[in-house]
């Protein structure tokens, strides 16, 4: 939300997040009197100019350490993400330029997640669901949400960042998507669950 400046509800972030309503609404009126963010009753809650700026050096320095981790270190992609976590917020702006420049300016986080440039800029991405695709269309996955359990999963599954899928079917009653991974010719049955948190784009 902090790239789109979407309008998001207190049930949007606690749900999200998954914390209780009162702890939503206590962090909520810190941000605005900080002047992060805006909260205006009954239309939502938007970042501020100051409020984006600072969750775009926040982003970038996480998805930083991220590459670092995976690219440098071995670390498994669905481990980094709390590693990252606490290294975002000790993280001077010289060492986010030095490791950016260590690593060769990298585009995207081993997520798929854009990293935005030092000066907070950052190129546009789909925001489609695989849950969203139709049946028969080819498409890629291009991000996957940050979480260590859908992480573990997908990687049980053999789904991988940048695989051309082709959307075979959608299973009555919230069940599963089945999938054929094209290069192989394999098809998978993705949880619905889980195809509301791959994003995907169109094949180029």
């Amino acid at each position: 939300t902090w790239r789109r400046q979407k309008k998001v509800s207190n049930k949007d972030i606690s749900l999200g997040l998954g914390i209780a309503a009162g702890s939503v609404t206590e962090m909520i009126t810190k941000l605005s009197d900080e002047g992060l963010v805006a909260h205006e009753p009954y239309a939502g809650i938007s970042l501020t100019p100051k409020g984006t700026q600072l969750a775009a050096e926040l982003v970038r320095k996480h998805r930083l350490w991220e590459t670092f981790l995976v690219d440098k270190l071995g670390y498994d992609v669905a481990d980094v993400h709390p590693e990252a976590e606490v290294l975002e917020h000790k993280t001077s702006d010289r060492l986010a330029t030095a490791l950016d420049d260590f690593l060769g300016h990298p585009e995207n986080c081993p997520h798929g997640g854009v990293i935005p440039s030092a000066a907070g800029d950052f190129s546009d991405v789909g925001h489609r669901l695989l849950a969203d695709g139709k049946d028969g269309e080819e498409v890629v996955i291009e991000r996957f949400l940050d979480n260590h359990e859908l992480l573990t999963y997908l990687a049980d599954l053999g789904l991988n960042l940048h695989d051309h899928l082709k959307i075979i079917k959608h299973e009555p009653f919230e069940g599963p998507i089945v999938v054929e991974r094209v290069h192989d010719q394999r098809q998978i049955m993705v949880s619905f669950k889980a195809s509301h948190n791959i994003f995907i784009n169109e094949v180029k």
